[in-house]
């Protein structure tokens, strides 16, 4: 089941690919995950990673960590669903998951490659405005602060079209995000992804700006993937 992830979005892929494990029981409760050693070895990944995706499934009562001779990561029965998890199934019944991720893809892209084509002064203080207040957002507020941010890339690519159908598609994906635990190191490597994009869009390098929005898009898919599958 567990295959290398791809360099750039090492901790959640690595989390989805452990929830898609647990969640399709290839490791019965009761039962020991794989050492760290072997784990980190079969993702291609870094000890320091594989625990922090290992925490989060700790924090969401997934799996628990014994010491000892007999130690390791054990797989916890599921006697309760994680907090919003039933809310999350309403809300995906409702839409097309895969639709979403992906046009959500192609207008964050494209919205990137056409802002890196050139921005007026105003524009570039307003998109560094607005990357600036997501670095200094508090966790409760920094959902809101990246929607700000990806919707002022989106508005700034020129076309009001592509703008609108982003609008749209963001609220959907906000509903299944919101179901979803806040996780500081994802947050943390997103922004970090967020001034890459930035930076490449005021660099007016319209490939790089592209690439680096698909792989911020895709880091936020696999978490989804990983959590509701």
């Amino acid at each position: 089941m567990l295959r290398p992830v791809r360099a750039g979005n090492g901790f959640e892929e690595a989390l989805e690919q452990i929830l898609q494990l647990l969640r399709l029981g290839l490791v019965p409760p009761g039962e020991r995950l794989p050492s760290e050693r072997e784990l980190s070895q079969q993702l291609r990944i870094s000890r320091v990673t594989l625990r922090e995706a290992l925490k989060v499934l700790q924090d969401q009562g997934m799996v628990e960590s014994r010491r000892g001779r007999y130690g390791g990561t054990f797989v916890l029965p599921r006697t309760a669903s994680p907090d919003g998890t039933g809310e999350l199934r309403r809300r995906i019944a409702a839409v097309d998951v895969e639709d979403t991720l992906r046009f959500r893809e192609v207008l964050e892209a494209g919205a990137a490659g056409l802002c890196a084509e050139g921005l007026t002064g105003d524009e570039e203080a307003r998109l560094r405005g607005a990357l600036d207040a997501t670095r200094g957002a508090r966790l409760e507020d920094y959902r809101r602060r990246d929607t700000l941010l990806h919707l002022t890339l989106a508005e700034l690519s020129g076309s009001r079209t592509l703008a609108a159908q982003y609008a749209a598609v963001r609220a959907t994906l906000n509903e299944l995000l919101d179901c979803i635990p806040l996780l500081v190191r994802n947050l943390e490597h997103s922004q970090q992804q967020h001034a890459a994009v930035v930076e490449a869009v005021l660099d007016r390098d319209a490939d790089a700006a592209r690439e680096m929005m698909r792989e911020h898009c895709g880091g936020t898919a696999a978490l989804l993937r990983g959590f509701l599958a």
